[in-house]
């Protein structure tokens, strides 16, 4: 059924389109472009985080988590997603209070730091956002070919430049306007999904028992991915333009802690999934894909509403994705500013597009980019206390570097080794580079920015 596939993905991407384009950016300020400020409530943020917080992998990442690791690992998991949203709810009025024109994390940088660590933010936040970017559509790409007969090519292709349509032609109005439709449709589509999935589960062994790791085990790896999922999506600046769109800091704080409530209980439902596949005895497949093992051989009216909530789930984050983009280029109010934005934008769309098509591992990928923010995610943000610096800043940043290949460098004996080891061979979350990045980070930045607050005395 190829063409009947391939007609239902086009509707929903169409239907995304026009939703986007009826809200979009009518021509006025690159400041309204990029940032709809001071204009949505508490409900339309939430709704806002979570669906552009979630991504195709919710159907990988926590399914695999409950099948091999448990409840426990999981549960971080899913705190984990959902604490960059109560950061910058708890963080953010304060952010606002300092930047009020402010536009993005780079922004926020430079009134702290200067130009300079502008530049060195800006470049590690379009890093993680291309990689995130390509790790969503090598995610749908490989779904596609999991559940039907479409290439994938053309559902990445598809996803892309119908995204690009709407984000380049309507700001980040029409990503917000999307992300109210798209935040029901996955909300119902998961529940119908996976109440399916679990229809077709085997039944339970009379042995069966909740998957787990011993609990110290269990607990590495739910602290890797609490420190890896919040330091990377702090420098999502998807998710710092919504700091400036609320309409104040109420709705804010209302909001974050909303989306982050719903994301929680998203995580963790899918998760549950894969728990229940491992414990019916099911096979998992090769490479292990929970979720979707208990989809194989299905029929189509189950794996149909599986292929539009991956699209509406890989949508919702992508067009967040590249209108946050847009954004980091987007300075002062020339009258060319606009026009440049978009057309960056547009650009960093192309390498992307192709990586997705390499089909990489999305789990990698992901670690990578986020062992990238964990280095530098700390000194940015004691951007407000007094005595940083800008030399404090970048010495942290790239301490941090430093700080994740040192724990395989000590382990394995070479820099080469701990350098493998920072880029997880075999799309394995280890604690090691997470901690050695945050704590060499951490300490370099205080050690110099105390260092420059004596040599002021001392004068």
């Amino acid at each position: 059924m190829p063409y009947l596939t391939s007609a239902v993905l086009g509707a929903a991407l169409c239907c995304f389109a026009f939703l986007g384009l009826r809200a979009r950016f009518g021509g006025g300020s690159l400041d309204d472009y990029v940032t709809a400020r001071n204009s949505q409530t508490a409900s339309t943020l939430g709704l806002s985080f979570l669906a552009s917080g979630m991504g195709a992998w919710i159907l990988f990442a926590p399914p695999e988590i409950g099948a091999f690791v448990g409840p426990v690992a999981l549960l971080g998991y899913a705190f984990g997603s959902a604490l960059p949203f109560i950061v910058l709810g708890l963080y953010g009025p304060k952010i606002r209070q300092a930047l009020p024109e402010g536009r993005s994390i780079a922004e926020f940088a430079e009134a702290c730091y200067g130009k300079n660590v502008r530049r060195f933010v800006a470049m590690v936040s379009v890093a993680y956002m291309g990689c995130f970017l390509a790790a969503e559509l090598t995610a749908i790409g490989a779904i596609t070919a999991l559940l039907s007969d479409v290439p994938p090519a053309v559902v990445i292709i598809g996803v892309a430049l119908t995204t690009l349509v709407y984000t380049v032609m309507g700001g980040l109005r029409a990503s917000l306007a999307t992300d109210r439709w798209q935040a029901w449709l996955l909300l119902a589509l998961l529940l119908a999904v996976a109440s399916v999935t679990l229809w077709r589960l085997p039944s339970m062994p009379s042995d069966a028992a909740l998957p787990s790791l011993p609990i110290g085990s269990s607990l590495s790896v739910a602290l890797t991915l609490v420190i890896a999922v919040t330091a990377a999506n702090l420098f999502h600046q998807g998710y710092w333009q919504r700091v400036w769109a609320a309409q104040d800091e109420q709705s804010l704080g209302r909001g974050a802690w909303l989306g982050g409530g719903m994301t929680i209980l998203v995580v963790m439902v899918i998760g549950g999934v894969g728990m229940m596949a491992a414990m019916s005895g099911v096979s998992l497949g090769e490479p292990p894909m929970p979720f979707f093992a208990l989809l194989s051989d299905a029929p189509i009216w189950i794996t149909l509403p599986s292929l539009v909530l991956a699209v509406t789930l890989v949508t919702s984050s992508v067009d967040t994705l590249q209108n946050g983009i847009a954004s980091l280029w987007a300075s002062g109010d020339r009258p060319d500013a606009l026009t440049k934005a978009r057309w960056l934008t547009v650009a960093i769309m192309v390498p992307v597009i192709v990586i997705a098509l390499q089909g990489l591992s999305v789990l990698r990928l992901f670690l990578i980019a986020d062992l990238l923010c964990a280095a530098i995610v700390v000194p940015v943000l004691l951007g407000l206390w007094q005595r940083m610096t800008p030399m404090a800043a970048i010495g942290g940043g790239l301490a941090g570097l430093v700080g994740a290949v040192l724990p395989g460098w000590l382990s394995q004996g070479s820099v080469s080794a701990g350098v493998i080891a920072a880029t997880f061979p075999g799309s394995v979350p280890t604690l090691g580079p997470f901690v050695g990045a945050l704590l060499l980070s951490t300490a370099v930045s205080m050690i110099i920015a105390g260092a420059n607050k004596r040599r002021a005395l001392a004068r």
